[in-house]
């Protein structure tokens, strides 16, 4: 009876259970990025020229950290006293704005023409295409209002233009957002990524440098959007030939080219997968490392050191820490600064000292390639520098 009795009060009064349920591993990550970008301080959203350009370094911790987490990586920059000297000034952003709205004027008749043309003559013209609206609350509310357009468009066959389409990219544990200028779906069903520029097109070709660098841009969305379409059964094809729209010559007309991104779309692939996840760089942080800009000078420079960096010469061109990084690595001598070609040949002399201990002999494996080269090299430069000294000079 007492045995009953007390079986009954325990389940009449049940005891609390102390143990909090575990957070799930997303939930602990993202509460984990918000403490390193620093209370209160929105996410700067990581956007496709970003991505391109952090695939481009994948061995880079530091970059993969602060784009992960949204830090404003300008504001830090400025905040140490090494200000970015890159970006696009307000009028060439507002010339390329304007051009873009151009060719997407009266529906995209334009932009659809110039995509029939160039990449699919043999389908019927795009007359009366359909242009769905893909406003919805927040990026994630706009991803999938872009997922579902696509699906319906591809259900119904034609021709559709989604102008600035949201999508989303897993990187390194962390998801990215990245809006393409446009995407078309083919009657077919095949999709096509469109990228806009406002540099020239001048007699049919641009210039190579700044089509490579669209090129990166636009196979980021390629990678995106065939994870879109491998959601969907059967999944529609994703065209590696995108299209890239500019002005024709000097005027404001636009023109465009098919440009093939497989290449870049592959290595943006193979070095996206060997990003070493943002986790476990952030569980490597000491306690209480911020990155926000409010904070002390040294107490941002000690937050930015705690994760390591692999700097190089196109940094400048791509990452606005690229100053700091630059005068750090310049302050330890390392070899990296001096471009990653060379880096790659010296093998493990990392430091300039070494390399030069090296050549003169005083230290380094005499059977390791690198240390034989340069050994090589020092005596072939002495071995001229002396014989130049042997030379009377012409009176």
């Amino acid at each position: 009876m007492s045995e009953f009795h007390g079986s009954a009060s325990r389940s009449a009064h049940p005891q609390p259970n102390r143990t909090p349920p575990p957070e799930t591993r997303g939930k602990r990550l993202r509460h984990r990025l918000a403490e390193l970008r620093g209370p209160d301080v929105p996410a700067k959203a990581l956007d496709a020229r970003a991505l391109a350009a952090l695939a481009a370094n994948p061995g880079c911790r530091r970059r993969a950290i602060l784009d992960g987490a949204g830090v404003d990586k300008a504001a830090l920059a400025s905040a140490l006293g090494a200000p970015a000297g890159f970006g696009q000034s307000q009028f060439a952003l507002t010339r390329g704005n304007a051009f873009e709205a151009k060719v997407k004027a009266d529906g995209g008749a334009e932009l659809l023409r110039l995509v029939h043309s160039r990449l699919d003559p043999g389908a019927e013209p795009p007359t009366g295409a359909a242009v769905p609206d893909l406003s919805a609350p927040g990026p994630e509310g706009r991803t999938a209002r872009t997922a579902l357009a696509l699906r319906e468009a591809v259900r119904a066959g034609g021709w559709t233009l989604l102008d600035h389409p949201m999508l989303a990219l897993d990187v390194a544990g962390s998801l990215a957002f990245l809006e393409p200028d446009a995407v078309v779906v083919h009657p077919d069903g095949s999709w096509t990524v469109v990228e806009i520029k406002s540099f020239p097109m001048l007699d049919g070709s641009a210039d190579p440098a700044k089509v490579g660098a669209a090129a990166r841009q636009a196979a980021v969305y390629v990678l995106a959007l065939e994870e879109v379409a491998a959601r969907l059964a059967p999944a529609p094809p994703v065209r590696h030939r995108v299209l890239l729209v500019c002005p024709k010559d000097f005027s404001n007309l636009p023109t465009a080219s098919a440009v093939d991104v497989r290449k870049q779309r592959a290595v943006t692939a193979r070095q996206l997968a060997r990003l070493t996840r943002i986790e476990d760089i952030a569980d490597a942080l000491p306690e209480g490392t911020c990155f926000a800009p409010d904070r002390p000078a040294e107490e941002l420079t000690a937050a930015v050191e705690a994760v390591p960096a692999t700097y190089a010469p196109e940094c400048l061109s791509a990452c606005e820490l690229a100053f700091h990084c630059r005068e750090r690595s310049r302050a330890a001598g390392a070899v990296t600064r001096l471009g990653r070609p060379l880096r790659a040949e010296l093998g493990g002399l990392t430091t300039v000292e070494d390399v030069l201990a090296a050549a003169r002999g005083e230290s380094g494996d005499p059977d390791d390639p690198a240390v034989a080269a340069l050994r090589r090299a020092a005596a072939l430069r002495a071995e001229a520098l002396s014989r130049a000294g042997e030379v009377t000079p012409c009176p």
